[in-house]
């Protein structure tokens, strides 16, 4: 019998699998894909994923090594995750191996067991009593025995000591046969006999009409764009169509942009569900999200909530994907596998063929581009839930004006009245720190990051300099570097000078900061929006954290104090992203009863962009955007690859990239590709960032097909180039920034 070869993927960026001699002891074993292997990797030993078996490799076989040890008696991958790693990796153009580990939870990669933790539960005996004799000179016993009769369910071998259960008493117990012990699987209970814990909530005529929209494609691959203006009750919707899918005996998957809004929406959906909910994110520890890992694929887990990485959690009867707040951002993994996962749940929704829902009130123009074509089903909300009205809009122009921290005579006398008439008031400054950098007022010197072409912020709290590109933390000096001078000022104005400043200006309301400075604590974040949900008169400045999602009833004044920053930029998405940010802020006013007015502090209240946006709306901008895009040939309409290298010395980074770009062209000529374009080589344009010079090469395509059969032979030529042994590189598909 001819010996099997595994072919396994490892861990490491390399874009290639790697073949072993099957474990000993392993003959009668059936080997299937997503098996995990111990294996010899150099003078290490590695966890590798199998990705086929063969009957011939091109290693001699004396040269091949066995692996050491099988870990799985079945794939704990179940195989539509693995097919979902397999388009990823080829898209991505990311190493298999890499893409297989960021798709498993940590305790996986690291070889532990694909197992549930068991528990041990100590429950008083049927017939145990307290005057039993064998007790009666026992009293710590006797009073074991009671406290463990008054709970029939059990109490878990953990919360012993909680309940002042004394470990050897128990064995005691234990050996007289009063107690006993029984193992469970750690994990969700049963499954409830009634889904609602909570009675639904009587949906408009447009929510109405987008929730049978979709019901009506439930067990079916659909994509449906569920445009609705803030406060327009999307999220009613969700949980309306999640409870027609626990009905069918499915599972949902639900998608948030950030970690903060988790315990929020873990809220909601508990009060509104008796289901089995499970919490996925990066703050989860390492032993929490294997078990919601396990007890998703395995259907012991209804709902599914997580962050991006969520999106690879298994499921065994995947009903509905939810994405909400499509637009943001962090749906785009920035380093290593640089996926974005809402892109990448259309993928999974269309290969497990169920309906997928992108929720947001200022759609991505790439996912209104698609509505448009008919690729998506739109579903358009344009009224707020329970009849409260749009917030109104007011261009406030500073130019001319003084600003006292960045806040205008005008904007202190709106914030006053508001906080008078016993309302709260949202202040928006998308800048973290005191001030965005420190001046010398004689000389002219600015604080400049040492490692990067950036300069450093003040934070007045704790009295120092910091980079927010790459960590650079230093103490703020008491005199000019330059020329000795004591005259040194904050220039511009950060969170914490606007909040200082509010603070003296409103001394009778609290002032309460969210941004990632003050957030960073555990539970932080919930004692602040404790605080703000009591209704009394506040002011809450922050960033865009501010922004996203999150319900004030309170809230009717929001004041924009900048919003100039996205009207200028080098990266054609700015505008999007300003617009999106602005009304998004705008959307946490006036969401109750009493009506809210958004002020925009600006230098530019004729710029045509702001006029559009605050008088027509977010899509009359999406709109009249989609047109630019497709005259200058931008995403949607075009197809990008940024191939970006670092290095530490200067020039390194653009030799590897000329080699790169000369390849591509060779490429290109033989392969006779069309519509293809390669921009560059040109510095990024933060040229120095964390010590390191960094370039970048554009590719730009007409259609997606050329662009990608380029980038597959491309990859395997860079990976020879000596040149590419000195510098750090990457490549970005579709990227969302050209940083």
């Amino acid at each position: 019998m001819p010996d099997v070869i595994l072919r396994l993927a490892l861990p490491s960026p390399l874009r290639r699998l790697f073949d072993y001699k099957a474990p000993a002891h392993t003959a009668q074993t059936v080997f299937t894909p997503g098996m995990r292997l111990r294996v010899p990797f150099g003078r290490r030993e590695m966890i590798g994923i199998l990705v086929e078996v063969v009957s011939h490799s091109e290693v001699p076989a004396d040269k091949l090594k066995p692996a050491i040890a099988l870990l799985d008696p079945v794939s704990p991958l179940p195989p539509a995750l693995f097919k979902l790693c397999l388009w990823t990796s080829q898209y991505y153009q990311h190493g298999l191996g890499d893409t297989l580990s960021w798709a498993l939870p940590v305790l996986l990669r690291q070889g532990e067991p694909a197992e549930a933790r068991q528990e041990r539960f100590w429950h008083a005996a049927a017939d145990a009593r307290l005057d039993d004799p064998r007790i009666a000179r026992a009293p710590k016993q006797r009073d074991a025995l009671k406290t463990l009769a008054q709970h029939p369910h059990g109490v878990a071998h953990q919360l012993l000591s909680k309940l002042q259960l004394n470990k050897d008493s128990l064995d005691l117990l234990l050996a007289k046969q009063l107690v006993s012990v029984e193992v469970r699987r750690h994990g969700p209970g049963p499954r409830a006999e009634h889904w609602l814990a909570q009675p639904e909530l009587p949906l408009n005529e447009e929510q109405r009409a987008a929730f049978e929209a979709i019901r009506a494609s439930l067990g079916g691959f659909h994509a449906f764009l569920l445009a609705g203006v803030t406060g327009s009750g999307k999220t009613e919707v969700y949980l309306q169509l999640i409870h027609e899918c626990l009905e069918a005996g499915k599972q949902a998957l639900v998608l948030i942009p950030e970690i903060n809004l988790g315990p929020q929406t873990l809220a909601r959906f508990e009060q509104r569900f008796n289901a089995r909910i499970a919490l996925v994110h990066s703050a989860v520890n390492d032993r929490d999200r294997l078990d919601a890992w396990l007890a998703a694929r395995d259907g012991e887990a209804d709902i599914i909530i997580g962050t991006r990485s969520a999106l690879f959690t298994p499921m065994k009867n995947p009903g509905l994907i939810i994405i909400d707040e499509e637009h943001d951002g962090s749906y785009k993994q920035q380093e290593g596998l640089r996926y974005h996962a809402r892109d990448l749940a259309l993928v999974r929704a269309s290969q497990e063929d169920i309906p997928i829902v992108l929720g947001s009130a200022t759609p991505s123009l790439e996912s209104l581009h698609n509505a448009y074509t008919g690729r998506y089903g739109l579903l358009r909300i344009d009224h707020r839930a329970g009849g409260a009205q749009q917030p109104k809009f007011l261009r406030l122009d500073v130019k001319s004006r003084p600003l006292d921290s960045g806040i205008s005579g005008p904007m202190q006398q709106a914030i006053g009245q508001t906080l008078a008439n016993g309302q709260q008031v949202l202040v928006f400054l998308n800048r973290r720190g005191f001030a965005p950098t420190l001046l010398c007022h004689d000389c002219g010197w600015l604080s400049e990051c040492p490692r990067c072409d950036a300069r450093t912020t003040v934070h007045q709290r704790s009295s120092e300099l910091r980079c927010h590109h790459c960590g650079h933390v230093e103490r703020v000096p008491r005199q000019c570097p330059k020329c000795g001078t004591v005259d040194l000022r904050p220039v511009g104005a950060g969170t914490e000078r606007a909040e200082e400043r509010l603070a003296i200006l409103f001394p009778d309301y609290p002032v309460l900061r969210v941004d990632r400075d003050s957030t960073s604590r555990k539970d932080a974040m919930n004692q602040l929006f404790a605080t703000i949900q009591k209704g009394q008169p506040c002011i809450l400045i922050g960033t865009q954290m501010l922004a996203k999602g999150h319900h004030f009833p309170r809230v009717t004044l929001v004041s924009i104090l900048d919003a100039d920053g996205g009207l200028f930029s080098g990266d054609f998405r700015a505008s999007e992203r300003m617009a999106q940010l602005i009304v998004q802020v705008a959307g946490r006013a006036g969401r109750a009863e009493e009506p809210g007015k958004v002020i925009i502090q600006t230098h530019l209240a004729d710029h045509p962009l702001l006029v559009q946006l605050t008088e027509q709306g977010y899509f009359a901008f999406a709109e009249q955007a989609l047109a630019e895009r497709r005259a200058a040939g931008l995403p949607p309409f075009a197809h990008l690859a940024l191939l970006r290298a670092e290095a530490h010395k200067p020039g390194q980074a653009e030799a590897f990239l000329d080699e790169a770009c000369a390849a591509a062209e060779a490429l290109v000529a033989q392969l006779a590709l069309g519509g293809l374009e390669l921009l560059g080589p040109v510095p990024a344009p933060m040229e120095r960032r964390a010590g390191r010079y960094r370039a970048q090469l554009l590719v730009q395509a007409t259609f997606r097909a050329p662009l990608h059969r380029l980038l597959n032979s491309w990859m395997l030529q860079l990976e020879q180039l000596p040149s590419g042994r000195q510098v750090r590189w990457s490549l970005d598909v579709d990227p969302v920034d050209l940083y």
